[in-house]
């Protein structure tokens, strides 16, 4: 996973030059910009994308707070204060974690680890909602919907991905697309041949029937279509 791209917040000096250190031990974070004011801040989130904000509330000019209602689509958001009565705002604007100062770096370390624990969760989320990839045709890179194949077979150093209504070559094994591919649409049947399930028409101990095309079910397979 790439690193989180982060940012700081933060008026006083000394606090702000903590948060730097303390970001620079993390070997996950990387730090794009350290601001004084929200004024700043807001500049630089106009042209420039981050995953996370730290965040003082008592800032010049835009109080912290109210520079964040401010953002459409803010990145995450760990407070850092010496205030406690806003903690409940905090947490109402979907912050991450407030951490009042002074803070050590463990307890900073655990705010990152939250941060860290929903941007996984996050991308396993739209990894598994994705429905196609992307191959290598000719120079270019294709895409191919999960639904439109039918099934794939090795050609030694190759690959021939068979869709409804096309057919491509793919310099790859079958382990790796095996791996791209989600197992609860695709199953290897012969140690050439992977096949879509639910194309699937007939099928017995020895071969499966997809559009018309009858592929060989292998010796040590034949326990994937009993369980199906």
């Amino acid at each position: 996973m790439s690193k989180i791209k982060c940012i700081i917040v933060e008026d006083e000096p000394l606090a702000r030059k903590i948060l730097e250190g303390y970001v620079s031990r993390v070997p996950f974070l990387a730090l794009q910009g350290s601001f004084e004011d929200a004024i700043y801040a807001m500049g630089h989130l106009r042209d420039h994308s981050a995953d996370l904000m730290f965040l003082d509330i008592h800032l010049p000019q835009i109080k912290g707070l109210t520079f964040l209602k401010t953002l459409s689509d803010p990145p995450a958001v760990i407070i850092t204060t010496a205030y406690q009565d806003y903690a409940l705002e905090g947490y109402e604007l979907n912050v991450v974690d407030y951490l009042l100062k002074p803070f050590g770096f463990e307890r900073f370390l655990a705010a990152i680890n939250k941060v860290k624990k929903q941007r996984e969760s996050k991308q396993a989320t739209i990894e598994n909602t994705k429905d196609y990839l992307f191959v290598s045709i000719k120079l270019k890179k294709v895409k191919i919907f999960f639904s439109e194949i039918l099934y794939i077979e090795s050609q030694k150093e190759y690959i021939r991905i068979v869709t409804l209504d096309n057919s491509y070559m793919t310099k790859m094994s079958t382990h790796e697309i095996e791996e791209l591919l989600p197992d609860s649409l695709f199953k290897r049947i012969h140690r050439s041949f992977i096949v879509a399930i639910h194309k699937i028409r007939s099928f017995n101990s020895e071969m499966v029937e997809i559009n018309g095309t009858s592929i060989p079910v292998g010796r040590g397979y034949k326990d994937v279509l009993e369980k199906l």
